[in-house]
């Protein structure tokens, strides 16, 4: 992937697009969550609360992702409908990894604090996951190309 200038993205402004980019999926995804808390906090509002919270939060990270770490220019429904399902299904797994984290600080410590510091320890990884998983199966044919320094 190329930057403004046309120069490649080095690593290191690959690494903070991508946690950049991972917080703001974060935010979205718990901002989420806060808003439909706020009508009820009994466990079927906790279910649609995390369930709508990872819809949003994937949608905003999938966008972001496709242009701006994988370099992926393609457009179209098609395109877009296979790749959006490809990197959904990748998440599955990830989205274990948040969601066990998540529920396992509200079950000890029954916080909304610890709910989300939860939440975020779950994303940490399962982003980390993420990327590898949809480097190599969702975006193959997109190049990502960095100059190979780190600085």
């Amino acid at each position: 992937m190329r930057g403004s200038r046309g120069a490649p993205v080095t690593v290191r402004e690959l690494v903070f697009r991508y946690t950049a980019f991972a917080a703001i999926a974060t935010l979205v995804n718990l901002g989420t969550q806060r808003l439909v808390l706020a009508f009820g906090t009994d466990a079927l509002f906790y279910a649609a609360a995390v369930a709508a919270g990872t819809l949003t939060g994937l949608v905003v990270k999938y966008i972001l992702d496709k242009r701006w770490i994988f370099g992926d220019m393609q457009t179209g429904f098609k395109a877009h409908g296979r790749k959006f399902t490809l990197y959904t299904v990748m998440g599955v797994f990830t989205t274990a990894i948040f969601w066990s984290s998540e529920t396992a600080f509200w079950f000890i410590w029954k916080t909304d604090l610890m709910r989300e510091v939860g939440a975020i320890a779950g994303l940490a990884v399962g982003y980390f996951v993420k990327y590898q998983l949809d480097r190599r199966f969702v975006f193959s044919s997109a190049q990502l190309a960095t100059d190979g320094s780190d600085s």
